[in-house]
């Protein structure tokens, strides 16, 4: 009785060892994360793209809702900060910042930024810090993201409230800036 309890803790010890380890390794091995997906989209550095509609044969950002118009900025910001500029459109539009390793660190909406556009001035720590001090008197009218890393994705989501109203929400997707 002793023997079977002893193994079958063993069994369990080693079973959660195996499988902690390979659910924290994993995704850090992974070459195909969102990063490496978006590229192939997304080939130019702080530059948007719209992302292509979903098909059945291939979609680069799974499970996407197709009432949804997708655009991506792959981001730099070791050469300088960026400005990002989103018009609203005209049911929601959200916008969502993840570092290269695809954690989310800052996401807005137009009902937080509440104007009929989303500006915002994305740097790292080193950069805010080297503002001169007559910026951050002037930076009260303007949203300043801090960045954790220097690369990352911005990903700007526009809803389409009806089928009909896609081809207007692409083009305000479209409109996006994500630059110097």
């Amino acid at each position: 009785m002793t023997r079977w309890l002893l193994l079958l803790l063993g069994g369990t010890l080693l079973g959660g060892i195996v499988h902690l380890t390979t659910m924290l390794i994993l995704p850090r091995t992974a070459t195909q994360d969102a990063y490496a997906r978006l590229s192939e989209v997304a080939t130019e550095v702080n530059k948007m793209v719209p992302v292509p509609p979903a098909t059945p044969q291939r979609s680069t950002i799974p499970f996407t809702d197709p009432a949804f118009a997708v655009a991506v900025c792959r981001y730099d910001l070791s050469a300088a900060p960026i400005k990002f500029t989103a018009p609203v459109s005209v049911a929601y539009t959200s916008v969502s910042f993840y570092t290269r390793s695809g954690v989310a660190y800052y996401a807005i909406n137009d009902r937080a930024a509440g104007r009929r556009v989303i500006e915002l001035n994305l740097m790292t720590t080193q950069q805010r810090e080297d503002l001169p001090e007559e910026e951050d008197v002037t930076a009260a009218d303007r949203l300043i993201v801090e960045s954790p890393t220097a690369i990352g994705l911005i990903v700007l989501r526009a809803f389409a409230p009806e089928p009909g109203m896609m081809p207007m929400v692409r083009n305000t997707v479209a409109a996006a800036r994500c630059g110097s």
